[in-house]
């Protein structure tokens, strides 16, 4: 099923339930060795460059040269022409612009045309892209810019965006793009989001106000607050980072943090911000995403009827109906045995060595269908003869983004230079881990 031009596809936080009872706030079990004694092979390592060098490509054809903004999805068998829907993603277009930081910094594309592109999203975003507050529409024409529909002014795809503006900040050095950034980061007035409360609003609409729904429970929400919190023009009190619960599930001996949301709610967040060796009072949010992952896993494997150690991985997607909010622990959506890539690749710093074995096994198992020119298409389900024919920005932006950061941490240490974002996290209580166990100042 097509989505038309005017009619927007309901975005993947919209199909969430946003009624989870609000349970106690745990500390997690100790730290988990995820990645113990294990690197990645020279095979591992083609693959994922691969992967990476096959997304950059998407998020250089799938944009408009004179405006950035980067299609919402496209068909995975282009022989590099640009789809002709023009539905843009606000937050495929943040992935974006860090993924072409990453196609420069691995030389998948050429300098200058890149220093360019970047310039030219930058400047359209700042000056010309209808924004309100500072937030942005969730989907708009890849040309126009006209607002989609009647899709949502959105806080957490606006905040989406903010992330690739604040890594290209980081990691350019032109002049540019460096006041460019600054002002787009420095315009959004994070206060009036919260509509008089303390949890930030989903969103906005002209015609209505505000949404009813907040971001109050656990998921991918965390660089909301950060963004916010980090603000050197309009921030919002500290406080707000303790308006959200954390409830905790348990499944098969594995507890941590999380509400009914599909997997790529302990991913996002953690694409830009370095949790790694930090916690809050809360939790430690690395070693949650790492036991998440390996949950979901376990939840996967229960099914043995459509998945195995070689066939797994769920996640907001593509499937043979439209599009969908799935996958669990607990059962969410209608499971039928379709694999997501992305759910994976979205994990793969967490749980390495499982999340690069499956993705290697799927390529080499059906990759003649379910890879094309953009890499992995978004889903795809052998035993039904179905593979999606579209690449999603979004799935295809946290695939290259976590791909990269289990490579080198480059889309880590370039985000965390930037100042607001170190300053947000010390604001919302993170501590580092030293080597002893002991806290200490980050």
């Amino acid at each position: 099923m097509k989505e038309h031009e005017n009619e927007p596809r309901i975005s993947r936080r919209r199909m969430l339930t946003t009624t989870a009872a609000a349970a106690g706030c745990a500390m997690l079990p100790p730290a988990l060795a995820h990645a113990d004694a294990w690197r990645l092979s020279r095979e591992d390592e083609a693959f994922l460059d691969e992967l990476e060098r096959s997304a950059c490509l998407f998020f250089w054809e799938q944009a408009s040269p004179a405006t950035g903004q980067v299609l919402d999805r496209a068909r995975n068998d282009l022989a590099g022409a640009r789809d002709p829907r023009r539905m843009s993603s606000i937050a495929a277009t943040g992935f974006g612009l860090t993924a072409l930081c990453i196609a420069d910094q691995r030389g998948y594309l050429p300098h200058a045309q890149v220093v360019e592109r970047v310039h030219a999203t930058l400047h359209w975003h700042l000056n010309k892209l209808p924004e309100v507050h500072g937030f942005f529409y969730h989907f708009n024409d890849i040309e126009t810019g006209a607002r989609i529909g009647n899709c949502e002014l959105s806080s957490i795809d606006s905040s989406l965006l903010l992330c690739g503006v604040l890594t290209a900040r980081a990691y350019f050095s032109d002049a540019r793009i460096r006041s460019l950034a600054s002002q787009i980061y420095e315009r959004v007035d994070w206060p009036w989001m919260l509509n008089g409360g303390t949890a930030f609003s989903m969103g906005w609409k002209p015609e209505s106000g505000f949404l009813d729904g907040r971001w109050k429970h656990y998921c991918e929400l965390m660089m909301i607050y950060l963004l916010a919190i980090g603000s050197p023009t309009h921030a919002v009190d500290p406080a707000c980072w303790n308006s959200f619960t954390r409830p905790v599930i348990h499944y098969k001996g594995f507890s941590y943090i999380s509400s009914n949301d599909p997997l790529f709610t302990h991913q996002y967040s953690q694409a830009w911000f370095d949790f790694r060796h930090k916690h809050d009072a809360y939790a430690d949010y690395f070693e949650n995403s790492v036991i998440a992952t390996r949950a979901h896993k376990a939840f996967c494997l229960s099914y043995p009827k459509w998945y195995n150690q070689d066939y797994w991985g769920v996640s907001a997607s593509d499937y043979a109906h439209g599009y969908t909010a799935w996958g669990g622990p607990p059962p969410q959506g209608p499971l039928d045995g379709t694999v997501v890539p992305c759910a994976a690749a979205g994990s793969l710093p967490f749980v390495p060595a499982d999340c690069i074995a499956v993705l290697r096994a799927m390529r080499s198992k059906w990759g003649k269908r379910a890879w094309g020119r953009y890499g992995f298409v978004d889903a795809f389900h052998p035993a039904a003869n179905w593979y999606d024919p579209d690449v999603l920005g979004i799935d295809q932006g946290i695939s290259v983004l976590m791909a990269e950061n289990l490579r080198s941490g480059f889309v880590w240490s370039a985000f965390m230079r930037n100042a607001e974002c170190v300053r947000a996290m010390q604001r919302a209580g993170f501590k580092g881990q030293n080597g002893q166990g002991k806290s200490a100042q980050i």
